[in-house]
């Protein structure tokens, strides 16, 4: 392969082609405006954002749909910091986002120059991978390097670059790299699995991220209608298995389903695959502790240092899902042939399903209109979707109620902010999927809190650059998460929990050259999601919902929390005066 003659942003952005980047989320900044330049002729669409952190969550977005590094690019110092909330949710979701971030030049690093930062310390602890490209001549190299490791790391990236280092001349060559195969890991721990599979009782597999990301999801059906195992989604990865499908079970975790938990507290046999099982994901949840504590734990995950990380597995695979899944199901046919379906598991589970939908629709039956009661509102939005849209979801009270509504048929449709439970990540993150994926609708599902601090601003952007997302804002006039957690540990004392005179979204949006909706009403509901999704525009539907106590889930964070005890007499400090 030959060299190059070229300049240092003619490498970056040659192997940013070469990659397969078609789109780059950002604010237009001095420190790259040598690179960006060049963008155009590259075939390269640069999406101007209001803000940084929703350029990392745009491509964070199109990474998970896609499966494909994504970039973004900000200025150096207090752009790049804008990065950084938004990289660590991209590090938990295992999204390869590689985040371009210029720095001060090389001759003022360290003499308090404008806008200078220290940009590696920043970074660091929430990447795979990050490198300060030391000389110009470096930069097609270290480029590389970045999405070399965001794709087999399968995680956010740090490409550091001091802003005089765009300039220049260097010999380069320009490659794509490679994508290293794992296999399905060690075939002695697959016989372990094989044969703890075939003399299980009552098997369940906990479909996680990592089914979505191997693309995976025909190899665990197969797997579990062979041995009929009910299967479980891992918590907020509610697209890793078809919901119709009579092994389904749905979500486990916060405002889950109980079917789910019920069925997996059953089990001798727990086969969890791509998915490191997280805390918060395997909490006890309606009064329910539902892990199966004396159950044997199988646990298959491309990333070894998600093995072992909060459950002690009987047995650990470190390879692909897909693979594995696929060679384990061989190996039992081999060790069971003509395994027949254990109808008496299938009627368990659909029993228990019944069950939980009887009381989710008991739950959620209220006709209660200005404002509607939230459970009947998400009954009714997530039930008009039509199959195959995507739905991002923010953090808080209504985002993790609709965990028990949520139902898809195929991989990538559930984009969340998972374990980081950053506010202001669905609309950046809708943004990206909608460019990567346009011809589905894409919902972005906030509070009207979290819609505050980045919804807002980012309509003006999907306006711009004609990105059709529809935006739910579930307005009910409070943080609703903690003001639970204020209503069941602090005696309905709120402190900063209200959100009163809130401004009319839909007349914002209108504003803004967007299509407004209010619905405040249930039957409302499914003609305006319909009225939306048929306008191809960018949308924002402002759905009244009544907040307070008789209508918020439970505690949100009631492992991290205790009963105040107060020692001092409430007017002590006036007392000391």
């Amino acid at each position: 392969m030959s060299k190059l003659k070229m300049t240092p942003s003619e490498a970056l952005v040659e192997t940013m082609v070469a990659e397969g980047v078609k789109n780059v989320f950002g604010i237009v900044g001095s420190a790259y405006m040598d690179a960006l330049d060049l963008f155009p002729d590259a075939g390269i669409r640069f999406i101007p954002v209001a803000h940084e952190q929703a350029a990392t969550h745009a491509a964070d977005g199109l990474a998970r749909i896609t499966g494909k590094p994504q970039v973004c690019i900000g200025q150096n110092g207090p752009g790049a910091a804008n990065f950084v909330s938004a990289l660590v949710a991209a590090y938990w979701a295992h999204s390869p986002v590689v985040a371009v971030a210029p720095e001060t030049g090389s001759m003022g690093l360290g003499t308090g120059g404008f806008q200078e930062l220290d940009q590696m310390a920043m970074f660091e602890k929430q990447t795979v991978y990050q490198v300060r490209v030391n000389r110009p001549e470096r930069m097609a190299e270290l480029t590389r390097r970045c999405f070399y490791m965001a794709k087999n790391f399968n995680g956010p990236t740090h490409l550091n670059i001091p802003r005089d280092f765009f300039y220049g001349q260097c010999n380069d060559e320009i490659y794509e790299t490679p994508v290293i195969k794992r296999g399905a890991g060690s075939l002695e721990d697959l016989e372990q699995a094989a044969q703890l599979i075939v003399n299980a009782k009552y098997p369940v597999i906990i479909s996680g991220g990592g089914v979505s990301q191997a693309d995976a999801l025909a190899e665990v059906k197969a797997l579990a209608e062979y041995i009929t195992a009910p299967v479980v989604n891992s918590y907020l990865h509610n697209d890793t298995f078809p919901a119709s499908h009579e092994l389904a079970c749905g979500p486990i975790g916060y405002c889950g389903s109980k079917a789910a938990m019920r069925t997996l507290n059953k089990a001798d046999v727990v086969i969890a695959l791509g998915t490191r099982l997280g805390p918060f994901g395997t909490l006890p949840q309606y009064d329910m502790v539902y892990w199966p504590e004396e159950a044997k734990l199988i646990q298959c995950d491309v990333n070894i240092s998600a093995l072992g990380l909060s459950k002690n597995a009987d047995i650990y695979s470190c390879g692909n899902v897909k693979d594995f899944a696929a060679l384990l199901l061989k190996r039992v046919e081999e060790l069971a042939p003509g395994l027949e379906k254990n109808s008496e598991r299938l009627a368990d589970v659909q029993q228990e399903k019944d069950t939980w939908g009887s009381e989710l629709d008991e739950w959620s039956a209220s006709s209660q209109s200005s404002p509607m009661h939230p459970r009947r509102f998400h009954k009714e939005w997530t039930r008009a979707l039509p199959k195959g849209t995507i739905v991002t979801t923010d953090i808080g009270n209504n985002s993790s109620m609709i965990n028990a509504y949520l139902k898809f048929e195929g991989i990538r449709q559930h984009i969340s902010a998972l374990s980081w439970g950053n506010c202001g990540f669905a609309y950046g993150a809708a943004m990206g999927c909608k460019i990567g994926n346009p011809d589905v609708p894409v919902i972005a599902f906030q509070g009207d809190g979290a819609y505050g601090i980045s919804g807002v601003a980012e309509v003006m952007t999907a306006v711009r650059e004609n990105i059709p997302v529809i935006a739910i804002v579930a307005t009910n006039y409070e943080w609703g998460a903690e003001k639970k957690n204020q209503i069941d540990y602090y005696d309905n004392r709120f402190v900063g929990a209200n959100l009163p005179n809130n401004p009319p979204y839909e007349k914002l949006a209108e504003d803004m050259g967007a299509v407004g909706f209010r619905v405040d009403h249930p039957d409302q509901v499914g003609d305006v999601m319909k009225e939306a999704i048929a306008s191809g525009r960018p949308c924002v539907i402002n759905a009244i919902l009544q907040g307070g106590e008789e209508v918020l889930a439970e505690p949100f964070r009631r492992d991290a929390l205790q009963m105040p005890v107060r020692y001092l007499d409430k007017y002590a400090h006036l007392n000391a005066k």
